[in-house]
């Protein structure tokens, strides 16, 4: 079996041989030495502030600071759930906010999943991690904990939302392209005082039949109110790796 030690290094020189790579962005440079295997480093080195890495990035940071509802509609892998949940946490660290709110509908991609043990949390966790990975990267993996514990961040999934006004809030919406018009209308509608609320999503990579999906005809119509920001963003503002953006031009 090999030692600990030297699984680390192979980790790290893979990622050093990454970052090395011209084509290869990181959205979160500083963050780039993180080892994922120490969670103790973890919560020294988390990143306070994001670089926007396109011109459509920067766009979103600036609709993320000056309204209150907000939409990034765009392709996968363009750093749009990130950057809503890094201004969702700098928002609750700076106390602008009390509490964070995250939501995404519980959609299998294409299979089914059948019968999930455990408590609606237990059965929740699969389709919820995304967020609990990023806000683990902003906070660390303590201070989530927490934070999750004392109750100032809540994830749940789009159903729980139902007949809920949310004041004094930061609430993200992702994986918008799997609800439908009435879904996002009633999330949309929860909207309270003091709050900001942020839609993320991808219209061409919905788990719902073409017509059952909402978020592009709820962004057309959006789009002409002064008071909403619909930000869109393209195959030029992808993060990962140079491929996924080579693969959207033709999938």
């Amino acid at each position: 079996m090999a030692k600990r030690g030297s699984r680390h290094a192979t980790v790290n020189d893979s990622q050093k041989g990454s970052r090395g790579s011209a084509n290869v962005r990181a959205l979160f440079p500083d963050n780039a030495d993180w080892d994922r295997f120490d969670d103790g480093s973890r919560d020294q080195k988390y990143v306070r502030k994001v670089r926007p890495q396109s011109r459509n990035q920067r766009r979103l940071i600036e609709s993320l600071e000056r309204h209150q509802l907000v939409l990034a509609v765009s392709p996968a892998g363009t750093g749009k759930t990130y950057l809503a949940i890094a201004k969702a946490v700098e928002a609750l660290e700076d106390g602008r906010v009390a509490r964070l709110v995250l939501t995404r509908p519980a959609v299998e991609a294409g299979e089914s999943l059948g019968y999930l043990p455990g408590d609606v949390g237990a059965k929740m966790s699969p389709y919820l991690r995304p967020l609990y990975d990023a806000l683990g990267d902003r906070l660390g993996g303590k201070r989530l904990k927490a934070l999750l514990a004392d109750g100032s961040i809540e994830i749940a999934p789009v159903a729980f939302m139902r007949g809920r006004t949310l004041n004094n809030a930061y609430v993200v919406i992702d994986e918008a392209q799997n609800c439908t018009f009435g879904q996002l209308k009633m999330l949309l509608t929860r909207l309270g005082w003091h709050s900001t609320m942020v839609v993320t999503g991808d219209p061409d990579q919905s788990d719902l039949l073409a017509e059952l999906s909402g978020l592009a005809e709820i962004a057309r119509r959006l789009e002409l109110l002064d008071t909403v920001s619909v930000v869109h963003l393209d195959d030029g503002d992808i993060v990962r790796h140079p491929l996924v953006a080579d693969m959207l031009t033709v999938l």
